[in-house]
């Protein structure tokens, strides 16, 4: 046996026992008569003692010729240690090596495998297996497992059935860009990586597999940043007979799961939005509901009072930052400058100070007095000591700038406890949306996604006034997940492509064989599919999901650990019958 016991699995009840252990070599210490090696694998770290009397000479200096990284496998029997580390559970005791193998030997590192680590980000993607052994890494992805674990046995006690769906598939037109997989055996045809199982989960609901789960690997071509990744992890679910209700019902009990499961957290409450109120209470469809600082529209008043910058505009809205009536001149300056990155792309921003003494003090002093600034602070909710901020222009691109600043300043506040959750179902969302670009409609969630019962009448005369039968779970300011009751008639999908601008020919051709599946029986149906990455990093108190992923990519969605993508040799471009294009990378 390569070992008896891991490296975390020791303690003073052990003391006398002959044990064998592998690992590697974490650190050491050579004090010329004794050496002192910490030996480190997944489940902790152990001390072992060389010693010059009680060692055979031949492992004591053998032990001397150890470097860090060094994978070796020790004999000794366990010891009560003198110098106590209270820090670790094998703190109490360390081995006296009787017996040495040098397993495999190590080059050193690039950079310490330590809690905090020395290698900046790019060489530690680099190095990613180096990067796994560092507590915080292995730790994350263990963390990982539980989830996917509770997930998996609440999913399964709860009838749901594991099914795999193909990975190369048929490229559509809605969503993002797809990743494409030259076919050889077709010549001149393209398969394309799933942004999501959606229409084979479908079609098992009309085969009468009545839930489905899978956890899935999918694929979209888009840009990236911290919370994304060209390929993620999806928890996919659908169930047929069910309402809206009873899929948020089964759901709400998963994400209650998870909580209890792997954060030892209950909660009971699991609030209700449509999609206006959330845009209207806080400027943006996930909101974080773990602080206040929620709108208020302030046109009556602020309009009509001679102040073009408010005058003007479709709408003026405020919020109130509790406690910064303190801010000085530099800091609000530093605010607005904030709001006018071009991140943000806001024009400017109107302060005014609601002082601990009552009184009030303002950057439109000479257009609004105290007691209008006073119905501000009413409006608003604020209280002595809070600063209001208020932004004025077209309504949804000041709600969304509004919403970023809320944002930053929870930030600064240190609002945003991430051990704090506070789950939010947000419902009610348009069908559709008009793009001007295009001039047509596209759709919120997906094509497949019924409208609201009563709402049916209106796809003929206003389908703009259309309500999806969608909801999106939110969890402290992220979507964590979203669905919809789906539509499972042929003549209701076949308007619904209509009003995306698909000819008949298109939608045929693209999605013909889920029209016809419906001729034979649909079943009601809907579903959900969960971000695992998004949600394992926040429940984890991160919400950059590299951390929780093993190979991730860069922010270029490059693997440069494998350095990927790359260029084909020629012949395969040949049997494929694709030409080589200029690569923009070194």
């Amino acid at each position: 046996m390569l070992r008896t016991h891991n490296c975390g699995a020791l303690n003073e009840s052990h003391t006398g026992t002959e044990v064998v252990l592998s690992g590697w070599v974490h650190k050491m210490r050579d004090k010329g008569f004794i050496v002192w090696v910490d030996l480190r694998d997944r489940y902790g770290v152990t001390q072992l003692v060389f010693d010059e009397e009680r060692s055979p000479e031949t492992v004591f200096k053998q032990a001397q010729t150890l470097g860090r990284e060094y994978v070796i496998q020790v004999k000794g029997a366990v010891i009560e240690r003198e110098s106590k580390n209270p820090g670790i559970p094998t703190g109490n005791i360390e081995i006296l090596v009787q017996e040495l193998q040098l397993l495999n030997a190590a080059q050193t590192p690039p950079f310490t495998i330590e809690d905090v680590s020395d290698g900046g980000d790019e060489l530690r993607m680099q190095y990613r297996y180096l990067d796994i052994r560092r507590a915080p890494v292995r730790n994350n992805l263990l963390f990982r497992h539980r989830v996917t674990m509770a997930v998996r046995n609440y999913l399964s006690e709860a009838g749901f059935v594991d099914v795999e769906t193909p990975y190369l598939i048929k490229s559509t037109p809605e969503g993002a860009r797809d990743f494409v997989v030259p076919s050889r055996m077709n010549s001149g045809q393209f398969y394309a990586l799933p942004q999501s199982p959606q229409t084979f989960k479908q079609l098992l609901m009309v085969g009468g597999m009545d839930r489905y789960f899978q956890i899935v690997k999918c694929f979209r071509d888009e840009d990236l940043r911290a919370d994304r990744q060209p390929e993620f992890t999806q928890i996919d679910c659908e169930m047929a007979f069910v309402t809206q209700e009873d899929v948020l019902n089964q759901f709400e009990g998963l994400v209650k799961h998870l909580l209890k499961t792997v954060k030892n957290v209950e909660i009971d409450r699991f609030p209700r939005m449509s999609y206006n109120e959330a845009m209207r209470r806080f400027g943006n469809d996930k909101p974080d509901i773990r602080f206040g600082m929620e709108f208020a529209e302030l046109n009556a008043l602020t309009q009509g009072k001679g102040f073009q910058v408010f005058d003007k505009q479709e709408l003026v809205v405020g919020i109130a930052a509790p406690g910064l009536a303190t801010y000085t001149r530099k800091q609000l300056d530093e605010v607005i400058d904030w709001v006018k990155r071009p991140q943000i792309g806001a024009q400017g921003l109107v302060w005014a100070k609601f002082n601990e003494d009552g009184s009030f003090k303002s950057s439109v002093d000479k257009f609004f007095d105290a007691s209008q600034l006073a119905q501000w602070a009413e409006k608003l909710g604020a209280k002595p000591g809070d600063l209001m901020l208020l932004m004025s222009g077209p309504t949804h691109q000041t709600r969304t700038q509004l919403s970023a600043l809320r944002m930053e300043l929870a930030e600064r506040l240190e609002l945003r406890n991430p051990n704090t959750f506070a789950p939010l179902w947000v419902t009610d969302f348009p069908l559709l949306e008009w793009d001007e670009e295009t001039q047509r409609y596209h759709a919120m969630h997906h094509p497949f996604t019924a409208p609201k019962p009563e709402d049916i009448s209106l796809l003929d005369t206003d389908p703009q006034r259309v309500h999806a039968n969608a909801y999106d779970l939110v969890l402290n300011g992220n979507e964590i997940g979203g669905g919809s009751i789906r539509i499972h008639d042929a003549d209701t999908q076949r308007k619904m492509f209509d009003l995306l601008g698909f000819s008949k020919e298109e939608a045929e051709a693209q999605f013909g064989f889920l029209m016809n599946a419906f001729k034979y029986g649909a079943p009601p149906h809907g579903g959900i599919a969960f971000g695992l990455d998004r949600l394992v990093a926040i429940l984890g108190g991160k919400e950059t999901i590299r951390d929780f992923i093993a190979f991730p990519k860069n922010n270029s969605g490059r693997d440069v650990m494998i350095d990927a993508p790359a260029t084909l040799a020629q012949d395969q471009l040949d049997e494929l019958g694709l030409q080589q294009m200029p690569s923009k990378n070194p």
